[in-house]
């Protein structure tokens, strides 16, 4: 076995992604050791022409959104309320309301394409619960890390659902024979029993920010990336995932030392965070602060080595350098810490087709559509299976 270091050094950034204004500031954002802002707005002149959706845009009601409120309104029972509230998210005949990963749109866009990610999916049936006068709370839920692959970066996603209170007390309701009821629109989440914690508005609308600087960042739109990065903080100081995306970016921009003291202000607001601390070392690497390096190192592979997706990570990265060797033995170790995830056979069955194992590669797409629980998905590994027969 190889030793930490090497086994543990991710070599493309990583990027967090979860999915009002405050008006005091808790934090001063200075640097201890440089004892100068994090803020570099005369590297980033023009970002404070960029618009940015405000609070109650991003909440607002359409007037179909409107008319839903109505309907589940004219029920006087909190419980039948948020019975029919989820009907009408949930039920094929109804609005029907799908997942899709990258739809980052504030709450009546959502409504409108009937798709949109876990946090503006949250965000539109928060704005609907809210108006319908139901108690209503935004919970994050602490699942394992988890990456999805865009370009030369890695990004985490995180997740948030609602929970529905019914009198004085947090007594939550029934749904899907739970004894307790949760709003969320990832199936996979709700048959998990993962750690949940309440959190506010504005940590909300951070994740909804910072969202939305990950992807300008990913696409090249440097400016917006700032801009909105600088949004989410402005909106709760004390997001580090937020203070992490900003250090990216300054690294983007070959602003080294600036990445690294954001870097470690991030760590600083949140000692978990592992992201910061993958980036960090990076760039210490990178700069030849090699001792650090393997310090952070060694914090994150002991938190980490019994997490199945960060091993699906390291899968991922070897592929893309087209390590396929080491590739399927990252694979195979995630399959072996949990062997129900579609991804990591689909990995798999992307390696072996690299490395024209055709007949290896089909049986890991029908084991990745044996585990697979989102029928879009299925869809698309059919096609993928389809192709595959006709080469083999």
């Amino acid at each position: 076995m190889k030793k930490f270091i090497n086994y543990s050094l991710i070599s493309t950034v990583l990027i967090l992604l979860m999915a009002c204004q405050s008006t005091s500031s808790l934090i001063n954002y200075q640097t201890e050791e440089a004892g100068m802002s994090l803020f570099l707005d005369n590297k980033f002149k023009g970002h404070q022409d960029i618009v940015v959706e405000t609070e109650a845009e991003i909440f607002a009601l359409s007037e179909d959104m409107q008319q839903m409120v109505k309907s589940i309104s004219s029920e006087r029972d909190t419980r039948k309320k948020t019975n029919k509230l989820l009907r009408t998210f949930f039920s094929p005949d109804k609005i029907n309301l799908a997942y899709q990963s990258g739809a980052n749109v504030i709450a009546a866009q959502a409504f409108k394409d009937k798709t949109a990610n876990c946090l503006s999916l949250t965000i539109m049936a928060y704005a609907i619960a809210k108006a319908a006068k139901l108690d209503v709370a935004f919970q994050r839920v602490d699942i394992p890390e988890y990456w999805v692959r865009n370009g030369n970066v890695n990004m985490l996603t995180g997740h948030i659902n609602l929970t529905v209170f019914e009198g004085p007390l947090p007594q939550k309701l029934v749904f899907w024979e739970r004894s307790e009821i949760e709003i969320d629109f990832d199936p996979f989440v709700l048959k998990k029993s993962f750690p949940k914690h309440r959190i506010n508005k504005n940590t909300v609308l951070a994740m909804f920010y910072n969202n939305k600087g990950a992807n300008a960042m990913i696409n090249g739109n440097y400016l917006s990336a700032y801009a909105y990065f600088k949004a989410a903080i402005d909106t709760d100081s004390l997001f580090s995932p937020a203070w992490g995306n900003l250090g990216i970016l300054y690294r983007f921009k070959g602003f080294q030392q600036p990445a690294i003291n954001t870097y470690r202000y991030a760590i600083k607001l949140n000692r978990d965070n592992l992201t910061a601390m993958s980036n960090l070392s990076l760039l210490l690497h990178i700069n030849g602060k090699y001792d650090e390096a393997k310090q952070l190192d060694s914090q994150i592979m002991r938190k980490r080595a019994n997490n199945p997706y960060y091993y699906a990570l390291l899968g991922d990265e070897r592929l893309h350098q087209g390590n396929y060797s080491e590739a399927i033995n990252h694979y195979k170790k995630a399959i072996k810490l949990d062997d129900n995830i579609h991804e990591f056979y689909f990995g798999l069955a992307k390696t072996y087709f690299m490395l024209d194992e055709i007949t290896k590669a089909e049986s890991y797409i029908k084991k990745a559509m044996r585990h697979n629980r989102i029928s879009q998905l299925d869809k698309q590994y059919l096609v993928k299976l389809n192709l595959l027969k006709q080469l083999d």
